[in-house]
């Protein structure tokens, strides 16, 4: 499969937005005292990339940030747990994406939050080989629900003013 030079640099350069404020983020200090619990604010490249390119991209992108970042940031214990959350929350994404549309990107944005923390569980749940791990599900409900509403609407409001910008000759 042959790459356009355009696709390519504009694939590096949601990467690159998307690895800053992941390695941003991560450099914040912890918003619970509950391993996992983040804003999440690169899913917001996700979901640009869900409205405004193809689901390859938003693969490509994504897997691309988690590996970077992984090694950027320093954390590649969490590498696995990150891949898990991450694909989880890009399928049920893109599932919700095709069944609801544009318009509601901040539901779609919630699921994907909530599906990218049980991701996490399982995840945690094969390395650890304990039930235990079930216990962080009702705190990463509620701050899965909650990132999902903030990321959803700055993908929202982004997607309205990049609108805006790209309409003025």
């Amino acid at each position: 499969m042959k790459i356009k030079t355009k696709r390519l640099t504009l694939l590096a350069m949601y990467t690159t937005i998307a690895l800053t404020i992941f390695v941003v983020e991560s450099a914040l200090p912890p918003l619970l005292p509950v391993p996992g619990v983040k804003l999440g604010l690169a899913n917001i490249v996700t979901l640009w990339l869900i409205l405004n390119g193809t689901w390859k991209d938003a693969l490509c992108v994504l897997v691309m940030r988690i590996i970077l970042g992984s090694i950027f940031a320093g954390q590649m214990v969490s590498f696995a747990y990150s891949l898990a959350g991450g694909l989880l929350c890009l399928m049920a994404m893109l599932l919700i994406h095709h069944l609801l549309g544009k318009e509601h990107i901040v539901i779609t944005s919630v699921i994907g939050a909530i599906f990218h923390n049980i991701g996490q569980l399982l995840m945690a749940f094969v390395i650890l080989q304990s039930f235990s791990v079930i216990a962080y599900l009702p705190v990463l409900f509620i701050s899965g629900v909650a990132a999902g509403i903030f990321t959803g609407l700055c993908t929202k409001v982004t997607h309205k003013r990049m609108g805006q910008l790209m309409n003025l000759h």
